[in-house]
């Protein structure tokens, strides 16, 4: 559905900046000038913030004071709470305008800024999340950290001013303390980012499914008690082991959860799009904010579902999935958006609930029976008698209750759908956070170039090859040639982190075996060598997050878990095992091994936090070829193309060589050099670990060798 002209909520008016002193003036302060639309959202307080930089931590050196330190993102609600009750407050903000210095971060922009305090919240306090709470003395070094604070006591948390007050006076009073808890938290911090190697646990693979199994959820799908995130790489990656074991069980698992996370309220059945995670076991209420990453790493996991069972379903919800970005989350130029904000007019979730009487009205004559079907109720099954949306009832069984065929069923549904669809396209939407970030877009890239192979359509494919064109084009340091982290609007900046990285070369990857254009392949050669020079370390196998020539923090981090998106140094090993297949660069399947051995430790005592890690290991250790078309040019080959795409074949890798590309492509893949076309006709040739099999033409000859 096409989405009318939108009013959006949070929109910034930018004032006339070279017009204003240093300081913002009277109407704004210092984040004015900034780029990120989470630090815009707070230009108008009465905080004096300054970013993250040299001009706040001078000044807290020359002036004596401790730092306040405030980690968040423009689509986060308890953000938004903690800003109106506090930062917005003429008397917090007095009282750190005269006692404290106060950084605002946008954690999306500073992830390695957010590792680092987020790491020291959760060891002070057990727990994380945001707004994240920190105060450090001048030279970075935290010694008070948490979450939200309530203006008062409140929650069984204390409020804000009263650890405003105590903080300052301990800063007077008993400096020593504060800051010997600081340099025994960053000595602490420096500890936990030690790699030590280990082996590979050989049952790893095993084990993890055991651990997922017995959390799993029988009845709502999913696994482990609420919150529940849809974390679409951990069911791709379940999908693989259930094909390569046979386990029936497993498949079952993951089919169940892509479908009850469908049927709920995180799925958004009007627009489209998946929501950050549920609050609840049964996937109804969800925090409402939609990120890039959590859709691309669900259209994976919907096109892979879709591959391996055949089910039209899932690739119905993943092309929604799809329309979802293209109509609100995609630039002119192709790149796509950060996020949607959870709240619209100062309320969570207000742009997408409806009361009964306004659902009734919208639907109209058949409102009783949608109201069943979308489960929408007079007392409301959400907050102030209002309903989300969501399947309440089993489809079939519902339409035959009915007395429905099921091209009425789906008529009267759809038809629903799209009034209120419409009604609502006339509410104020929520905020968009307008950034683009390299490392979201490689997985959108990645997203739509499998996806697009899965369901043989090539406007997906275009989609990802103008995202990677414009990324291509503008993300790199013109002086220093490196890669960028953000852009928003014509502003480049912030030097690239390893997932920046790692998430577009996967893109690229998936890109190249999408289109076969060999340039997209050197662009995931070059990224993986400069990321291997710029973010490793010859102590250890390990990547690190910040390049050797980033800012200095106060210490250097490692990451390794797979959360709600990938680490980069999981990321990274998969794409190393999948070039190294691709090009013949053994030392690089080694590295990948680094990568891993490094890690090993963590996989032995928790696999699951690991899962696109695993991944890596999984296609190491399995039964992968390298399958070479070649032929005049990729038209000749497509219907060999079409025969090895119609099949999921994750540990496979797909290269095409043509005379035109042929040195591009030795240069790159030099093992290539005798898989031609023989007898000038299109020729598949199917190899394992680089010896390939007697060539064959038709696309009947090439599925019986795939599927033998």
């Amino acid at each position: 559905m096409t989405q009318p002209d939108r009013r959006r909520d949070g929109a910034f008016d930018f004032p006339d900046l070279a017009s204003l002193p240093p300081d913002g003036g009277g109407e704004f302060n210092r984040l004015v000038f900034t780029s990120s639309p989470y630090l815009l959202q707070h230009a108008r307080n009465p905080v004096d913030w300054y970013p993250w930089g040299n001009e706040a931590f001078a000044k807290a050196r020359d002036e004596d004071k401790p730092i306040f330190l405030s980690i968040g993102y423009s689509t986060c609600h308890w953000c938004h709470v903690m800003e109106h009750e506090s930062f917005e407050n003429d008397e917090v903000a007095d009282f750190l305008n005269e006692h404290f210095v106060s950084i605002k971060v946008d954690r999306e922009e500073r992830p390695d800024v957010d590792h680092i305090y987020m790491t020291i919240c959760q060891a002070m306090t057990g727990s994380g999340g945001w707004p994240l709470t920190i105060f450090m003395s001048p030279d970075k070094k935290p010694f008070f950290a948490g979450t939200y604070f309530p203006p008062g006591d409140r929650f069984g948390r204390p409020g804000f001013m009263r650890v405003l007050r105590a903080l300052s006076e301990a800063w007077r009073n008993d400096r020593a303390k504060l800051t010997g808890m600081g340099d025994e938290l960053q000595s602490k911090l420096a500890e936990a980012m030690t790699v030590t190697d280990g082996d590979l646990p050989p049952d790893v693979l095993t084990r993890t499914l055991e651990t997922f199994k017995s959390n799993y959820d029988s009845v709502f799908g999913g696994f482990g008690p609420e919150p529940k995130f849809p974390m679409g790489h951990t069911l791709s990656f379940l999908l693989r082991r259930a094909t390569a074991d046979d386990d029936t069980e497993l498949l079952q698992m993951v089919e169940h959860t892509l479908m009850r996370m469908y049927r709920g309220g995180i799925w958004d059945h009007l627009g489209g799009g998946f929501c950050r995670y549920s609050v609840d076991r049964k996937w109804l209420v969800p925090h409402f904010e939609k990120m890039l990453y959590d859709n691309a790493l669900l259209l994976m996991a919907y096109a892979d579902a879709f591959q391996v069972t055949g089910s039209p379903a899932f690739r119905s919800i993943a092309m929604d999935i799809v329309e979802y970005v293209r109509r609100d989350m995609t630039r002119e130029d192709g790149v796509f958006h950060s996020a949607e904000n959870a709240d619209s007019e100062g309320v969570e979730g207000k742009f997408y609930v409806f009361a009964k009487m306004d659902f009734d009205d919208i639907v109209g004559e058949h409102a009783d029976i949608l109201s069943e079907y979308f489960g929408v109720e007079p007392a409301g099954n959400f907050e102030h008698g209002l309903n989300i949306l969501h399947i309440a009832v089993d489809p079939m069984e519902w339409a035959q209750r009915h007395g429905l065929e099921l091209d009425e069923m789906q008529t009267l549904v759809s038809d629903a759908k799209k009034k209120l669809f419409e009604a609502r396209a006339q509410r104020v939407h929520p905020s968009l956070d307008d950034k683009v970030l390299t490392s979201w877009n490689g997985l959108m890239i990645a997203a739509l170039a499998q996806a697009g192979q899965a369901f043989d359509r090539d406007e997906l494919i275009d989609m990802a090859r103008r995202a990677a064109d414009t990324l291509l084009d503008r993300m790199r340091d013109t002086d220093a040639g490196t890669l960028l982290h953000r852009l928003r609007g014509e502003d480049a900046g912030i030097p690239g982190f390893l997932e920046d990285y790692a998430f577009f070369a996967w893109g690229l990857i998936d890109l190249y075996q999408a289109t076969f254009e060999t340039r997209y392949l050197a662009e995931a050669v070059a990224l993986t060598e400069e990321m291997l020079e710029r973010f490793g370390d010859d102590g250890h196998g390990a990547l690190y997050f910040t390049a050797g020539d980033a800012e200095q923090l106060i210490v250097r981090t490692v990451e390794s878990h797979d959360g709600a998106m990938p680490s980069g140094n999981s990321a990274a090993a998969y794409n190393l095992m999948r070039l190294a297949r691709m090009t013949g660069r053994g030392e690089w399947e080694q590295r990948a091994e680094d990568i891993m051995r490094a890690f090993g430790q963590q996989l032995e005592r928790h696999p699951a936090g690991s899962t696109v890690m695993l991944t890596a290991l999984d296609f190491a250790r399995g039964d992968g070829r390298e399958i070479v078309l070649a032929g005049k040019d990729a038209a000749a080959v497509a219907p060999l193309a079409a025969e090895v795409r119609k099949r999921w074949t994750p540990r496979s890798v797909l290269l095409f060589h043509s005379k035109e590309n042929s040195a591009a492509l030795r240069d790159l893949a030099p093992f290539v050099e005798h898989n031609t076309a023989v007898d000038g006709k299109p020729t598949a040739w199917v190899c394992r670990n680089f010896a390939c099999e007697m060539p064959v033409h038709s696309a009947s000859e090439l599925g019986r060798k795939l599927d033998a």
